[in-house]
């Protein structure tokens, strides 16, 4: 699917992705859609005040049956939830099964909700053919109190107090648990599981592994007929038989393990069984509605109730308990194995060499395929940070449902929901039935959708899945999720809360990568989605700017504690707040909007009219953004000290600056395109209404478009809220080390307000805004996040782009001071890869080994175990780079993996040279190839004392294995999916083609040394040689992928 020099070659994970596309196989059916976290989650809260952390709370979700989702390590379940696969384990030092990942609730911790657990997601495909994950399991006991009470104690002014703080893995007394999961060649329905738990300390252990299969509760709430309710029996001595309504019939086989005692023998799994529904005793003191409940694994297995599980061996929920507890335990360095399968088949044994031979061929097709994503030569630490950043991503994949009328008015048979529930929050969202796979935040944290986060996703997406991303893009506009009105939904919290529009650019990005990488030009995808957007459009100018003075309020925009007062309440002072951010996304939303219309009107020449529309509404806010109707300066812009800021107006001229440096002041920056001239000539009705503007509306004109006089690089034409001038006076401080420019990338404050804090006193109170690098020092929108100082990689990554749009405009005229004061000169784009560079900077090594993101930590560094394996933070100190929020935020996090995509290969590491020229020699003496040798394949032996993966020497126990194997044995079982003789040819010739293209754009870069922009990614141009994809150009600005065959994003 992925074109190289034109040639197209499809691995075996895109072929997948065909046959998924084409619904030849339903590939995605199965995933890791299930939460990590379904506890205190707004959908589960049917409390009096909307109190969700308290309603619902962790120790409860043993013991209750969740109404809309379930949770649990590692989960895979189908598409719709029904049918749920996680992991529990027991150390026998806990007081219960370790079979949800705990962290603190909101008012727990000192900053907000926090994950308290050491867990990563190392590798997933897009059809999830390949996945895995490790967690890291203490052997002494879980320090469930310690956290809560050391967070309890400690202030807003310190640090969180972290599971790598307590000393739990203090003498490496922990198991490293790898769960993966693997699907068989040749259908999309058989489900591998293989738990790999090495004994990483200096003693022997013990250790329960516990793998539960159960169903979602449909059938307790009244809405469906309880002849429905399905079940899981024991039909074998290790097989159980599941039945459901709508999945249809499937066995799980369990396998025997390896034993790890004295005796050697095999370690035989018990079978255990129960029902999900409610202990209503255990929580509340009530009457229980089932004999066998939801917690009975726990009873059985850790408080050793032998009446807590069904004898009859049939229920809702079904257990497998492995326990490697013979003599001490599990020996140091050693590890125990737990394989098993769920199958349509029945079979009555599992085949363990035909499992691993699968599993270990899936695995070498996922190194195939991200290898394909990124072939260009980079540092070995970059390509791991892509590869986790990626897999992180397809890891936070989750099954959402919420039915409003049955959230808010509750279930029949359920006791009626407190009065005046359904109208504490999202009461005004009424049509809102939600029942889909939707990119999350974060797996733990935020296990609900942002609409903002989720526009940001879909870049990183986009690179190996655009059909995903461009589904999570339409599904927003569609009428079960956009409000009637226009509005799209924020978050479960506040489906009508406010978050800055950028749906339009991730539409537009995503359908530009999606041709670039891929070949395939989806307008249908476009033009639906435009035109739910223009009522999305109309909803912001009626609902945000109330005076129609195209200056526009906003409130909130995603950016929590960024202002003096909170902007999503009235202000103490009274008036209304004129936000240079808001007013500068909606003139990059009209931009976007632009920007799609002139691509539509390739093909349909009815939507250059709408383009003139948006064209001239920019113009409009443009101007607003400086003048008041009848040429009156505006207080938006500051001109002595060359920054936008938000101000308070009270009406006609009586208004208030507020002069505090943040991404206020830098969004405007945002709102910049250009026109190429042949789209000028291309569309007469969209020129000569753009002429008519100009000689019609010359003042407005003559203020905004001073560009249509001058032209640019290669004869463009600049749209943009900011003119050269007041271009250069932001970057001045934007690239200033003391104020916005920091080691790993752009601050959202100015580190000017650390020594001048901004303040002002309303009615006798203060508020102020100081620089605050790292965690939030207030309580303010939860206390969870901080834009008063620190690096957020979302606004970065749009910052970039913008430089590398007025790059495209002003080319290697435009010169500027990076840093400030440096006396080093650059172009914008330079300047946009050096943003790239630091902020890539934030994971690699360093020249002292550390990563900046680990605050300096001892194990995360240079533990053997530990050092490879990465965490994606929320945001970053702004001093440090040290981590911060939610820790597997690889949400807009995952952009990493786009930056490391386009400027990986220059990045400067210790053992990289500076400069892209140097850079690229650096490679020079390569050889590159992706087969070389022929690895010799994998062969196990079978006997019940020597099947432990720990004691054999040829297994792979690294983060994502080595560079693809080419060369697999031919002719074996199709479940397993090795290459035949033709299609082995068919690789190496493709493997010729990536080996000239690498080649090809090394030589670019050692006769250019210009930083690369990829301009068809960004704006509305014409196919040069008619359609794109036949002769796989680049329409960007010179620069070593001007020309690029790869079609790469």
């Amino acid at each position: 699917m992925v074109l190289i020099e034109n040639q197209e070659y499809l691995c075996e994970e895109e072929k997948r992705l065909k046959e998924d596309k084409e619904r030849k196989q339903y590939w995605k059916r199965w995933g890791p859609y299930v939460a990590e976290r379904q506890w205190a989650t707004v959908r589960e809260d049917y409390s009096h005040d909307g109190d969700a952390w308290s309603h619902f709370t962790h120790d409860m979700a043993r013991s209750r049956a969740f109404r809309w989702g379930e949770d649990g390590i590692a989960g895979v379940s189908d598409s719709h939830g029904m049918q749920n696969i996680a992991f529990s384990f027991w150390n026998e030092k806990d007081d219960f099964l370790k079979e949800r990942l705990f962290g603190l609730s909101n008012p727990q911790g000192n900053h907000g909700e926090s994950l308290k657990e050491a867990h990563f997601h190392l590798d997933n495909t897009p059809t999830h053919s390949y996945m895995k994950y490790l967690y890291k399991y203490p052997q002494r006991k879980f320090p469930y109190e310690d956290l809560i009470k050391t967070n309890a104690e400690r202030s807003k002014l310190d640090k969180e107090y972290n599971i790598v703080d307590t000393g739990i893995f203090d003498d490496d007394r922990y198991w490293d648990i790898f769960i993966e999961t693997a699907k068989e060649a040749d259908d999309a329905e058989e489900l591998l599981f293989r738990v790999t738990a090495y004994n990483r300390g200096p003693e022997p252990a013990p250790l329960h592994i516990v793998p539960q299969v159960w169903f979602r509760n449909t059938w307790s709430w009244g809405h469906e007929d309880v002849k429905k309710k399905p079940s899981i029996r024991k039909v074998g001595p290790t097989t159980a038989h599941s039945k459901h309504w709508k999945l249809g019939e499937r066995y799980l086989q369990l396998s025997p393990s390896p034993g790890t005692g004295p005796s050697g023998e095999d370690i035989q799994p018990k079978m255990l069984f129960t029902d999900n529904e409610t202990n209503y005793k255990e929580i509340w003191g009530g009457d229980n509605k089932a004999p066998y409940l939801k917690d009975a694994f726990h009873k059985y297995i850790v408080d050793e109730k032998l009446d807590a599980v069904n004898p009859k061996n049939i229920g809702t929920k079904c257990a497998g308990w492995y326990a490697f507890d013979e003599g001490d335990g599990v020996p140091p360095g050693e590890c125990a194995v737990v394989r098993f399968r769920l199958s349509r088949r029945y079979e009555g044994f599992l085949d363990e060499e035909l499992f691993d031979d699968i599993m270990e061929q899936r695995r070498a097709e996922a190194d195939e395929f991200y290898w394909r994503i990124s072939p260009l030569p980079m540092a070995d630490d970059l390509r791991n940070i892509q590869r986790q950043a990626l897999s992180g991503m397809l890891w936070c994949k989750q099954y959402y449902h919420f039915i409003w009328d049955q959230w808010a008015n509750g279930d029949p048979k359920m006791p009626p929901p407190p009065p005046g529930r359904r109208n504490i929050r999202n009461k005004e969202w009424r049509h809102m039935h939600l029942d889909d796979i939707l990119s999350m935040p974060d797996s733990w944290e935020y296990p609900f959708f942002a609409a903002w986060d989720s526009a940001f996703h879909c870049i990183p997406l986009a690179m190996i899945d655009p059909d995903f991303a461009k589904k999570q893009l339409d599904i927003f506009t569609r009428e079960w999720y956009m409000h009637p009105n226009g509005q799209l939904p924020a978050y479960e919290w506040n489906f009508g809360d406010v978050n800055p529009p950028v749906h339009a650019w991730s539409v537009f990005r995503v359908f530009k990568m999606e041709r670039k990488m891929y070949g395939r030009e989806d307008l249908d995808f476009l033009e639906r989605v435009f035109q739910k957007l223009l009522i999305n459009f109309t909803w912001w100018v009626n609902r945000k700017d109330a005076d129609g003075n195209n200056v526009f309020e906003g409130g909130f925009l995603g950016l929590d504690n960024i202002g003096v007062f909170n902007r999503s309440e009235p202000l103490p002072t009274g008036g209304v707040l004129e936000q240079a951010d808001s007013t500068g996304w909606m003139g990059y939303f009209c931009l976007n909007m632009l920007n799609i219309a002139l691509e539509l009107s390739k093909h349909r020449r009815i939507y250059e009219d709408i383009a003139s529309k948006f064209f001239e509404h920019f113009i409009l806010i443009s101007d607003a953004m400086q003048y008041r109707s009848g040429g009156e300066e505006k207080p938006l812009w500051n001109d002595k000290d060359g920054f936008y800021y938000d101000a308070i107006s009270w009406g006609g001229p009586w208004s208030h600056q507020m002069p505090v440096r943040s991404l206020v002041g830098l969004i405007p920056l945002y709102a910049t395109l250009t026109l190429e001239p042949e789209v000028i000539n291309k569309f007469p009705s969209f020129k000569k209404r753009l002429e008519w503007f100009i000689e019609n509306r010359n003042d407005t004109a003559e203020r905004n478009i001073a560009s249509m006089k001058r032209r640019g690089k290669d004869d463009r034409l600049l749209l943009s809220l900011v003119n050269e001038d007041r271009l250069r006076k932001i970057l001045k401080r934007m690239l200033d080390e003391s104020e916005f420019l920091a080691d790993h990338g752009i601050r959202s404050l100015s580190k000017f307000h650390k020594d001048h804090p901004y303040s002002m006193d309303v009615n006798g109170q203060k508020f102020q805004v100081s620089y605050v690098p790292g965690d939030s020092d207030s309580g303010l929108f939860g206390g969870n996040s901080n834009w008063r100082g620190p690096i957020w990689i979302a606004v970065n990554f749009l910052l970039i782009e913008s430089l590398q749009r007025f790059y495209m405009f002003y080319g290697n005229t435009f010169q500027i001071e990076c840093p400030t004061g440096s006396g080093d000169f650059m172009h914008l784009s330079h300047v946009a890869e050096e943003l790239q560079h630091r902020l890539q900077h934030l994971f690699v090594r360093g020249d002292d080994g550390r990563r900046a993101i680990n605050d300096g930590n001892e194990m995360l560094d240079y533990d053997p175990n530990w050092k490879e394996y990465l965490w994606f933070h929320e945001f970053f100190d702004g001093d440090t780079g040290r981590g911060l929020g939610a820790s597997h935020q690889c949400g807009w996090t995952g952009l990493i993996a786009k930056m490391i995509h386009d400027s990986g290969m220059t990045c400067r590491l210790p053992q990289t040279p500076r400069t892209p020229i140097t850079a690229a020699a650096h490679y020079f003496d390569d050889i590159f190839t992706t087969n070389g040798r022929p690895k010799k394949p994998h062969h196990f032996r079978r006997s019940s004392t020597t099947r432990s993966i720990g004691l054999r020497s040829d297994w792979d126990t690294s983060i994502n294995g080595d560079e693809p194997d080419v060369s697999s044995p031919i002719n074996r079982s199709n479940s397993i999916g090795y290459l035949d003789e033709e299609a082995l040819k068919e690789k190496a010739e493709m493997d010729k083609h990536v080996a000239h293209y690498v080649s090809d754009q090394l030589e670019r870069m050692r006769s250019n040394d210009s930083a690369s922009v990829n301009g068809d990614e960004f704006e509305a141009q014409l196919d040069k040689l008619g359609d794109s994809k036949a002769n796989g150009e680049n329409d960007g600005p010179d620069g070593y992928f001007e020309k690029d065959p790869f079609h790469r994003g």
